[in-house]
């Protein structure tokens, strides 16, 4: 009977202690969750000099964005669109943040400095009103991708300057094989799909516009546009004598280039 009254009292005090134990546990906050996405045009390494067009999503809100280093990496907003400026060699945290207080960072890395002496491009793909019509279209696909239950795409560098390289040989029908190498030469080794458009007429404020509804416009086009199994994007924007060039690059990890 003392033997139970034992093992009773015993297992009362164990339970207790582990009460006490649990009670006293300070809570452990989950990490949150970064619900912001920030990108680069050209990728996260720049040199002295440049600029790059940044990409934020989701799209559709607006975001203020800082630099942790100005003197390094100063932003600017050109036409309600980011752009992220090199000045000098070292590395900066890029912040965009919502009026909600979520946020999202990317570390750009700004290296060796032009030389000043070089001479300067005059190719339009390098001028800023080009990225800001890059970056709109890119919101504009995203926007039409989420509204058909797709995901949203992050930019792809590779695909970027694929699609930029055949919108500058101003080709007014696909050139396959061509395209194939652009993409395999600017570094993503997947398939991809793609689409073109070409119009003259159009203001540079409804570029982007005009592309994107002539892709909707189009079954092919748009089922491109809003593929579930794309993984990237890039585009590519020429204007040059009344005539607009756009090209739209989707990567496919799940198909092979031919080409590669």
């Amino acid at each position: 009977m003392k033997m139970k009254h034992f093992v009773s009292r015993l297992t009362a005090g164990i339970a207790c202690a582990a009460l006490v134990f649990g009670l006293t546990l300070p809570a452990r906050a989950a990490a949150p969750a970064e619900t912001i996405r920030v990108g680069s045009y050209k990728g996260n390494s720049l040199d002295v000099g440049e600029r790059s067009g940044l990409i934020i999503s989701p799209s559709g809100t607006e975001y203020t964005v800082t630099s942790s280093d100005p003197d390094t990496v100063a932003v600017e907003q050109i036409v309600g669109f980011w752009v992220a400026v090199a000045k000098s060699e070292g590395t900066a945290e890029i912040t965009a943040a919502n009026r909600a207080g979520e946020s999202g960072t990317l570390t750009l890395t700004v290296g060796t400095a032009v030389d000043p002496a070089a001479p300067t491009s005059t190719d339009i793909k390098c001028q800023p009103e080009n990225l800001d019509v890059r970056q709109e279209l890119i919101q504009l696909i995203n926007q039409t991708r989420v509204a058909n239950g797709a995901a949203e795409l992050p930019v792809s560098e590779a695909l970027m300057t694929a699609a930029q390289a055949c919108s500058d040989q101003h080709y007014t029908y696909h050139h396959n094989q061509e395209e194939c190498e652009a993409v395999i030469a600017a570094g993503y080794s997947h398939g991809f799909g793609s689409n073109l458009t070409v119009f003259t007429g159009v203001a540079t404020v409804d570029t982007a516009q005009h592309a994107l509804e002539n892709w909707i416009k189009s079954p092919g086009h748009f089922q491109a546009m809003i593929d579930p199994k794309c993984d990237s994007i890039g585009v590519g924007v020429t204007e040059i004598n009344g005539v607009t060039y756009c090209y739209m690059f989707v990567g496919r990890p799940d198909t092979i280039n031919p080409y590669g």
